[in-house]
């Protein structure tokens, strides 16, 4: 057994010391320095292991695999105690953190919202981080570098905690953890030690070698120190401290895509019409005049509403990031008086979780759906969250949060909106702006013309749910067409779908940001401790930001549901004066006394040519015109179409199973879905399988899959997400593709196309026989 040097030990601690200033640069992502018990035990459990190493005589593969193994028999206690068994020893739940968080967790720390405590093995990225970087330095610091101590080689060392030093700086947020001390402390530290390495090429023995080296480390100390306090003090005086800080989580978007779920807005009429009067939650801690946030929309295609994408979400539109029970605050709100609410599900099922106001923290209580944590994602801008595995009847949770402050009217007047950048508007009816102006009139403030247009929502419309006891019907849905519709009628009638959607679009069409929250707004009485919020309580409303201010809500739905009926008077009859008929004169045929010469040769002999009758060529012109011009262009395009599905069929094996996919996306183009130019092929299947469930086809679907194997939970066998990866694999594995391959994608696509079309209907699929999607 071989005893450390002086020397080597003090590298080691420098090395650990540095190690430690880099790392604690993850207190930003975390919070809190809890974290620095796992980074800890890390950093200890590399060091001693490399010491045990070198000490002991061991291999370098030997020491390695002596490190993975205390690498994860040592680790289970420090990062996921829960999971340990006693809450030491390791079980096959942390084995597995363990390894999954040493890989993922680095992906995973820059899409969670800080601070970070989910998933379960987060820890572990801050000690395999320590642990790898530790156990690395200590075994060059004491088999690489004691060969030969020079400048050069000690700086190599270094390379290390400059990495985790550069990691948590990127892994971390906008605002630094004492970023000048650590930044100093480390500069001064490495400088030094390496000054000191380089002090050991001279004489190693007799006092002039020993001044010598003395004085270059008192040198470089002298002359680190003077220039960081130089620096720092110029730098305060003259260069200006940067607005903004270069982090990962700023450029890498959340994994959670909402795009995946169809629109909340969209199921408006579901709850008032099948779920008026069923108990969807029941919620413990609101006070009067509360109201539920469910999701909040801030995009719009001409179609719907909905929450926007990852590839959508502007600047300020934040985004759904995995979070643990601390939530992340918003960047723009004033929180008022707090709440702790506990909410049960009952008939309500869906993946948008009812909270109150801003949340600060969310706490899943049931077992099934507390085994679900990592599910669980929040949008502080947004103050919404989602289970992506849904909830159902006898999910419990509770939620703390503060509601946000909505100054009176009067007190915004010389407020200006935020500036904020949202997603684009896009196919808004023209209508919107001119009833955006004309309902503004003369308001010069945003806060008065925003009042001004809730107000003349509000009054001059009428209510309906579209029911069946309503005065009027009133159609669903807030398309372009129906908002178009809602402003040209006679009167206006709708419900919060449509007057909430309508008002966000005439925000927008005004310069505003503006985006449409749906939720619940029970009736609650003073001191009511639980309230059961039902299908009737849904309702929508509108928000725009005010600088410094928040979000302050509109909500332009009328109360009025007595919609006057429309009449239309008929018109009168005018009684038009008795006109006595003259008598009917009866005129004899004048003779004709033309002369006229008669052939009496004998028509029996001639042999007249054949002739096709008159009705022939009318029967042929009324049929024959019409099924050419039906059928010809039909012939055509299915020629065009069949060459193009030969061409695709031919090449290499990995293009052919890419063109069954472009095919696929062709013949759901022309059966009049709308794929997008630009993506990737996961993104287009997403787009196209939310298009089929919007359009009502996979209920269809799957009723027909139903009927046919008779299962009345026969779901319809459209996966174009699986088969886009699959074909993904095909063309990006770098694998030969055989032919049994190619055929099976084909004709996976070609049964995709044939349910779609089936559920289309026969007029799309015989006006997709008209439509041809050509690609170069």
């Amino acid at each position: 057994m071989n005893r450390l040097p002086r020397n080597v030990t003090s590298d080691i601690l420098v090395l650990s010391l540095l190690s430690v200033l880099g790392i604690l640069g993850y207190e930003t992502s975390f919070g809190d320095l809890n974290f620095m018990l796992a980074a800890g035990a890390g950093l200890v459990v590399g060091t001693l292991v490399a010491v045990a190493g070198a000490v002991w005589r061991l291999g370098v593969l030997t020491t390695v695999l002596l490190g993975l193994a205390a690498y994860f028999l040592l680790g289970s206690p420090f990062t996921m105690p829960g999971e340990a068994l006693f809450g030491v020893l390791p079980s096959l739940a942390s084995l597995a953190g363990l390894a999954f968080g040493a890989v993922y967790g680095w992906a995973d720390i820059v899409t969670i919202g800080t601070p970070v405590e989910a998933p379960y093995y987060i820890a572990v990225v801050p000690y395999f981080a320590a642990w790898l970087v530790s156990l690395v330095g200590t075994m060059l610091a004491t088999r690489w570098l004691p060969k030969r101590r020079t400048a050069l080689r000690a700086s190599v060392l270094l390379i290390g905690p400059i990495v985790l030093y550069l990691s948590g700086i990127l892994l971390g947020t906008d605002e630094a953890f004492f970023a000048g001390v650590r930044g100093v402390s480390f500069a001064v530290i490495a400088l030094v030690w390496i000054a000191w390495h380089r002090g050991t090429t001279v004489e190693a023995s007799g006092d002039g070698a020993r001044r010598l080296r003395r004085q270059k480390v008192v040198g470089t100390a002298s002359v680190v120190v003077g220039a960081v306090v130089v620096g720092a003090l110029a730098g305060a005086a003259v260069a200006p401290v940067s607005p903004e800080r270069f982090v990962l989580r700023d450029e890498i978007v959340p994994p959670f895509d909402p795009l995946e779920f169809p629109s909340p807005l969209s199921g408006f009429r579901k709850y008032t019409k099948d779920l008026v009067e069923d108990t969807l939650f029941t919620v413990r801690g609101l006070e009067p005049g509360d109201t539920v946030r469910l999701a909040t929309m801030d995009a719009y295609t001409g179609r719907l509403w909905n929450v926007a994408g990852p590839d959508d979400v502007g600047a300020d539109g934040g985004g759904y990031g995995i979070v643990g029970e601390s939530l992340p605050e918003p960047e723009l709100a004033e929180l008022g008086s707090a709440r702790d609410i506990e909410v049960e599900v009952g008939e309500y099922h869906d993946v948008w979780l009812p909270t109150v106001g801003y949340g600060s923290s969310l706490r899943l209580l049931d077992e099934g759906t507390a085994g679900r944590a990592g599910d669980l994602r929040y949008n502080p801008a947004a103050g919404t969250a989602v289970l992506t595995s849904g909830v159902a009847e006898g999910a419990r949770y509770e939620v703390r949060a503060n509601v946000q402050v909505e100054p009176d009217s009067d007190e915004l007047i010389d407020v200006p909106v935020a500036e904020m950048t949202l997603p684009v508007v896009e196919n808004s009816p023209d209508v919107v702006a001119a009833k955006a102006s004309e309902f503004a009139g003369d308001a010069a403030s945003p806060i008065e013309q925003l009042r001004a247009i809730e107000r003349a929502l509000k009054t001059g419309g009428f209510l309906s749910h579209g029911l069946a006891s309503d005065a009027v019907p009133s159609r669903a849905g807030h398309g372009a067409d129906r908002i178009t519709e809602l402003f040209t009628r006679s009167q206006m009638v709708g419900d919060a779908e449509q007057y909430a959607a309508a008002m966000a679009l005439m925000a927008r069409s005004l310069g505003y940001p503006a985006r449409v929250v749906m939720g619940f707004a029970p009736d609650i009485a003073d001191g009511q401790e639980e309230v059961e919020v039902v299908g009737d309580d849904v309702t929508a409303w509108v928000e725009v930001p005010f600088e410094g201010v928040g979000w302050v809500s509109f909500r332009p739905t009328p109360d009025n549901i007595d919609v006057p009926q429309e009449q239309t008077p008929k018109p009168k009859s005018e009684p038009q004066p008795q006109v006595r008929q003259p008598p009917r004169a009866e005129h004899s045929e004048d003779e004709l006394l033309t002369t006229v010469e008669i052939d009496e040769t004998d028509d029996d002999d001639k042999d007249p040519p054949f002739t096709i009758p008159g009705w022939v060529w009318v029967t042929v012109a009324a049929v024959g015109i019409p099924a050419a011009l039906v059928f010809l262009p039909m012939l055509v395009v299915g020629f065009v179409k069949a060459a193009r599905r030969r061409r695709r069929r031919s090449g290499p094996n990995d293009r052919q199973s890419a063109a069954a996919w472009e095919e696929l996306v062709d013949r759901y183009a022309e059966l009049g879905f709308e794929p997008p130019e630009r993506a990737t092929r996961l993104q287009a299947a997403r787009i196209l399988e939310q298009q089929f469930d919007e359009q009502g086809l996979a209920a269809i679907a799957r009723s027909s899959a139903a009927a046919t194997d008779g299962s009345a939970s026969a779901p319809a066998p459209v996966r174009l997400s699986t088969l886009a990866a699959t074909i993904d694999r095909d063309v990006f594995d770098g694998a030969s593709v055989d032919d049994e391959a190619v055929e099976r994608r084909w004709t996976e696509a070609d049964a995709a196309t044939a349910v779609v079309s089936d559920a289309a209907g026969r007029v799309r699929r015989f006006v997709s026989r008209y439509r041809i999607r050509l690609r170069r």
